[in-house]
């Protein structure tokens, strides 16, 4: 199997999991999150004059709910592929532009978003299929990434709910300089329960094409 192959075997594995009865259940579990997320967004996206967003794996909307206070809802932007939690969304947020789309493969234009950016979502994708999916994120977004994932300076594999290749604890914010060298990490640090969060790392990356110009 090439290593081509490889990768799409992997990655329409994810999305069936994702998708299923699997994805349901995270759904599910997380009807809740976010509570306590308001103070990281109207921090940053002021800051950084964020007018429109794309969220890559919005679930049930957990940050989108505070992003839609801050920006008009026709501008914020959020894919999934879990029917439910889209549904959630569209329900909660019914200006918000909520569309069902693989990762892999955002059905945006190139540098088309202020802001892309993923919470818990890289953490779930193996090898073969994290590079072409922030290949993507980097390709739709125009000035900024954010990047809210778990931390650990080497990759580390951990088992997830009787799944294996499921979830992956890394040094996101090297990975992404390492591959994509316009990028320039602007600030990073770490978000804990008591803010909202399930003790993350935050990476917050701009462009140096659009700093340069």
């Amino acid at each position: 199997m090439t290593k081509q192959q490889q990768s799409k075997c992997e990655a329409e594995r994810l999305e069936q999991l994702w998708s299923g009865e699997f994805g349901d259940a995270y759904t599910q579990r997380n009807a809740t999150a976010g509570e306590l997320r308001e103070p990281f967004w109207s921090t940053i996206l002021p800051k950084y004059r964020i007018a429109n967003v794309l969220e890559v794996g919005c679930n049930v909307g957990a940050n989108l709910r505070w992003i839609s206070k801050l920006i008009p809802p026709r501008h914020v932007y959020a894919v999934d592929i879990n029917e439910q939690a889209l549904a959630q969304v569209r329900n909660r947020l019914p200006m918000a532009n909520v569309i069902w789309s693989p990762a892999r493969r955002l059905p945006f234009r190139d540098m088309w978003f202020d802001l892309v950016f993923t919470s818990g979502v890289l953490i779930h994708q193996p090898a073969e299929t994290l590079p072409i999916v922030m290949a993507e994120i980097v390709r739709c977004s125009r000035l900024h990434i954010v990047c809210l994932e778990y931390f650990s300076a080497e990759t580390v594999q951990i088992p997830y709910r009787g799944q294996e290749r499921a979830l992956f604890k890394r040094d996101y914010g090297r990975i992404y300089l390492q591959l994509f060298p316009e990028l320039t990490l602007l600030e990073s640090g770490t978000l804990t329960p008591e803010q909202g969060w399930d003790d993350v790392n935050y990476w917050l990356f701009t462009k140096r094409s659009y700093e340069a110009a």
